[in-house]
């Protein structure tokens, strides 16, 4: 549960999100799409309150990268053009191209017309986020997601995948999760949940130095820091602001 929580989210800004287990990370990002609604307090984009907008118009501007990525048994571009049915051929090309896929695709007997196993189970982890990101980047979303897109990866295949997160989040509002600290270093600002609540907020330098939680988490990891997110640039107007006390699941219908 999250409480007495206030964040203000620039446009094109990425933010990282870092705590233990059960410190709030995913209830946070589930306010956004509305999976969850606060119970006082409210969140708004673009200055409108997430509770009066439509929420197919809502989740229309919001592409979600998740640790498991969530396949359907139909062909490799149905599956990238999940979120965008009516995308060219073209886009979904330049799309799997972006997101490093278009190789291993190509190499399939069908190319983008293989029809993939249940839930992905005929490709590799690495290849299945790949197509995850390159969903993504065909919905071209103002606000971006990635919920440890990479955490089941090995470093090798996790290093192989971080051109394609960086494609996918510049220029646009990005929230990650990760409990590999090399894929937030260099996000614009670090939030620090604990017990649902932020116990520090900075830079990865600034937070490396405060001698918080954070540091001592950096300490703890043991594998190479490199970059998952770009420094960040101004793409959209989207402008997040969160403010809640309280937060539950959302069993009412969206309005």
């Amino acid at each position: 549960m999250l409480s007495d929580l206030s964040l203000d989210v620039r446009p094109g800004e990425s933010i990282a999100l870092v705590g233990p287990t059960g410190a709030g990370k995913s209830t946070l990002v589930s306010l956004i799409p509305r999976f969850f609604d606060p119970w006082q307090g409210r969140i708004t984009l673009d200055g409108f309150d997430l509770r009066e907008v439509k929420l197919a118009s809502l989740r229309s501007q919001i592409a979600i990268v998740l640790q498991e990525p969530f396949l359907l048994p139909l062909t490799i571009a149905e599956n990238i053009a999940y979120g965008r049915p009516e995308a060219t051929r073209d886009q979904i090309e330049a799309a799997a191209r972006a997101a490093r896929a278009h190789d291993f695709i190509e190499k399939l007997p069908e190319g983008y017309d293989a029809v993939i196993g249940e839930r992905g189970a005929t490709l590799s982890g690495g290849e299945k986020q790949r197509l995850s990101i390159a969903r993504a980047l065909v919905k071209d979303a103002s606000v971006v997601i990635l919920d440890e897109p990479t955490s089941a990866l090995d470093v090798h295949t996790e290093s192989l995948l971080l051109e394609a997160v960086e494609r996918l989040t510049a220029d646009r509002t990005t929230f990650v999760i990760a409990h590999r600290l090399s894929t937030i270093e260099r996000a614009d600002r670090i939030i620090v949940l604990d017990g649902g609540r932020i116990v520090e907020t900075g830079t990865h330098a600034e937070l490396s130095r405060a001698g918080g939680l954070y540091e001592r988490y950096h300490k703890q990891q043991v594998a190479p820091a490199h970059a998952a997110l770009p420094s960040g640039s101004r793409r959209n107007d989207s402008w997040l602001w969160l403010n809640q006390s309280q937060s539950r699941p959302n069993g009412e219908a969206a309005p």
